[in-house]
């Protein structure tokens, strides 16, 4: 046998070649099932199992500023609270700004307490350049210039404002917005948090034009805790700052503890 004939049964022998194929996929990974309920289902709900509320109503709060004669009141609930558990009773959600000049938080705790300190350092720096006292109207539109600088990144918290202005220090001043700074001027009643629906209903069937500072505090402590009765986020006591010309008056009134 020559070395030709055994290379040719060789080759003979040897499999045909394969065509060319491309290289293999990589699997795609996909997500295990989700047990139970849907996955669109499982993220609208809190590790507890219930409907998870807006961050607004996080820690939970009720404000009502009411206008008088020539006198403005402005209440709030003293509940802290994360959701449905309570953390304290002595939360302060109002917050005096100058000598006639009131604002009153709603939202998320802490934006609550940072606005405070951002409100006073720029009521300060007013004071110390202008060598005057800010007007309740000049710090309105104070308060809607900074929340409208952090519109794309918001704090979330509505301000109330209430105060004595005008020409003779005298005229009621309400103001409410949004977490936007968005303004709404009223000359009645203006209210915030939580329970809304029924802080409003109250108010509009117990709130009468041109009451005096014993009739305005009665009103508005009626309205304040007949309304966070009906709300699980708000309550456990109350405060009301009455506002004359003459000074401030101050009362702190119990509530359901429930």
């Amino acid at each position: 046998r020559t070395p030709d004939s055994l290379s040719d049964r060789q080759r003979r022998c040897q499999p045909a070649p394969r065509p060319h194929s491309p290289p293999p996929t990589p699997a795609r990974l996909s997500s295990p099932p989700s047990l139970g309920r849907p996955r669109s289902a499982r993220s609208r709900l809190s590790p507890a199992g219930t409907k998870m509320s807006s961050i607004m109503q996080y820690n939970g709060a009720a404000i009502i500023a009411m206008a008088g004669k020539d006198c403005i009141a402005i209440a709030s609930d003293k509940r802290y609270g994360i959701r449905n558990q309570t953390m304290g009773c002595q939360m302060k959600k109002i917050f005096q700004v100058g000598d006639k000049t009131f604002v009153g938080l709603t939202g998320l705790a802490t934006d609550m307490q940072t606005l405070d300190q951002k409100f006073r350092f720029r009521s300060n720096m007013y004071r110390l350049r202008e060598e005057r006292e800010m007007s309740t109207e000049a710090f309105a539109n104070m308060v809607t210039s900074l929340l409208y600088e952090h519109r794309f990144g918001p704090y979330f918290c509505e301000p109330i404002v209430a105060g004595l202005g005008g020409e003779d220090g005298k005229s009621p001043f309400l103001c409410g917005m949004d977490l936007l700074g968005a303004q709404v001027r009223t000359e009645d009643f203006m209210v915030g948090g939580d329970c809304t629906e029924a802080l409003y209903g109250l108010c509009e069937s117990m709130y009468r034009p041109d009451l005096g500072p014993d009739e305005l505090f009665e009103v508005i402590a009626q309205c304040l805790l007949s309304g966070v009765d009906r709300d699980c986020l708000a309550g456990w006591g109350c405060v009301v700052h009455v506002l004359t010309p003459e000074g401030v008056t101050t009362r702190d009134l119990k509530g359901r503890m429930d």
